[in-house]
C-alpha cells in the first residue's frame, strides 16, 4: 500500500508540474508574478497543479493498493487450497495466474496419485516379503520338529508299546495313549506349519495326494469323492489351503476315527466338503477366537465363496465351502 501511494503521488505531481510548465512556456503570462499572486480557492495558483497531482496520486494509489491487496489475499487463499488438497477456484484471478495455479494443481494431483500408488506398491511388496519370510520360517520349524520332537515321540511310543506288552499296567497304557495323542497332534502341527502347495497339480490331484499321505501317517479311515473341477489357479490354491486347515483341525482337536472329503462340481458352483465323526465343538464360541476358522473364512471370501461350518457335540463336524463358478450369470 505504501509503495503504491508514493509511486502514484510522485507520478501525478510530476505529470501536473510538467503539464503546467509546458503550458506556461507555450503561453507565457505578461507578468510571472501573477502565478503566485493570483489565488484559486484561497491558495496561490502555482500550488494548484501540485495539490491536484497530490490528490489524484493519493486516490489512485489507495485504489490500486486495495485492489492489489485483494488480489494477493485471493491468491493466498488459492495457495492454501493447493496445500490442503482442496480444488482451486481461480475465477477471480487473472488469466496468467489462473493458468499457473491450475497447472500447479494438476501437477500436485499427479504427484499425489503417484505417491499413493508407490505407497501401495511398497505395502504390497512388504506384505509379500513378510509372507515369504513367514513361510520359510514355518518350513524350518516343521523340519526341526520332524527331525527332533517327532522322532523322539516315535521312539518313546515304540518303547512304551514294548513295555506295555511285558507288563499289564493301566498307568503305562495311559502314558502310551498320551504319547500316541501327542504324535497325532505333532503330525497335524507339521501339516499346518508346512502346507504342501499344489505345485502344478490340479485341485483333485493335490487333494488325492494329500489324503494318501495322511492315511500313511495317521491311523484314520479316510473316504474321498473327488471330481475334476474347473477353477482358476488362485481359486484352487485357496480351496486347497482351506482343505489343509480343516484336516489339520480334525487331527488336532476332533479325536475322530473317520474322515470324508468331497470335491464336487455342479452346474453353478464347486463344493468342497470335509466331514469327521469326532467330538464336535461349539461353533459360536469358537468362531471369533479360532485363528484357523477365521483364516478359512477369509480365504473363502477372497475367492467369492461361502464357508459353512456345522458341528454337533459327540456327532462330528462338517466344513463346507461353496464357490460359484465363473460364467454363472451368463447361464441364468
Amino acid at each position: 500500500m505504501k509503495k503504491h501511494l508514493i509511486f502514484y503521488v510522485l507520478l501525478f505531481i510530476s505529470f501536473s508540474v510538467l503539464l503546467t510548465g509546458i503550458t506556461f512556456l507555450t503561453f507565457p503570462p505578461e507578468n510571472w508574478s501573477l502565478l503566485y499572486r493570483k489565488e484559486v480557492l484561497d491558495m496561490p495558483f502555482l500550488l494548484v497543479p501540485v495539490l491536484a497531482g497530490l490528490t489524484f496520486g493519493i486516490g489512485t494509489g489507495l485504489a490500486q493498493g486495495v485492489q492489489e491487496k485483494q488480489k494477493k489475499k485471493h491468491l493466498y487463499r488459492q495457495l492454501d487450497c493447493l496445500v490442503q488438497g482442496i480444488p482451486v477456484d481461480a475465477k477471480e484471478t487473472g488469466e496468467g495466474v489462473r493458468a499457473r495455479l491450475e497447472a500447479i494443481e494438476r501437477k500436485m494431483s499427479r504427484q499425489t496419485e503417484l505417491s499413493r500408488k508407490q505407497a501401495s506398491e511398497r505395502a504390497d511388496e512388504r506384505e509379500r516379503s513378510i509372507q515369504e519370510v513367514v513361510t520359510q520360517e514355518r518350513s524350518r520349524l516343521a523340519r526341526e520338529l520332524h527331525d527332533s520332537v517327532s522322532q523322539q515321540l516315535f521312539a518313546a511310543s515304540m518303547m512304551m508299546s514294548a513295555i506295555s506288552e511285558q507288563e499289564e499296567n493301566s498307568k503305562l497304557r495311559m502314558v502310551e495313549q498320551m504319547i500316541h495323542q501327542s504324535q497325532l497332534e505333532m503330525r497335524a502341527l507339521l501339516l499346518h506349519l508346512r502346507p504342501v502347495p499344489l505345485k502344478g497339480k490340479t485341485l483333485k490331484e493335490g487333494t488325492k495326494d494329500l489324503l494318501e499321505e495322511l492315511t500313511q501317517k495317521v491311523p484314520l479311515q479316510v473316504d474321498k469323492q473327488l471330481e475334476e473341477v474347473s477353477l482358476e489357479k488362485g481359486e484352487e490354491d485357496q480351496l486347497f489351503r482351506i482343505l489343509q486347515e480343516a484336516v489339520s483341525n480334525t487331527l488336532r482337536h476332533a479325536e475322530a476315527d473317520h474322515l470324508t472329503v468331497q470335491l464336487l462340481q455342479r452346474d453353478d458352483f464347486v463344493l468342497l466338503r470335509v466331514l469327521d465323526d469326532g467330538k464336535g465343538f461349539d461353533t459360536e464360541s469358537a468362531g471369533t477366537n479360532s485363528y484357523g476358522l477365521v483364516n478359512m473364512n477369509e480365504r473363502a471370501l477372497e475367492v467369492g465363496g461361502v464357508l459353512k461350518i456345522v458341528s454337533v457335540k459327540d456327532d462330528g463336524t462338517r466344513v463346507e465351502v461353496k464357490l460359484p463358478r465363473k460364467g454363472r450369470e451368463e447361464k441364468v
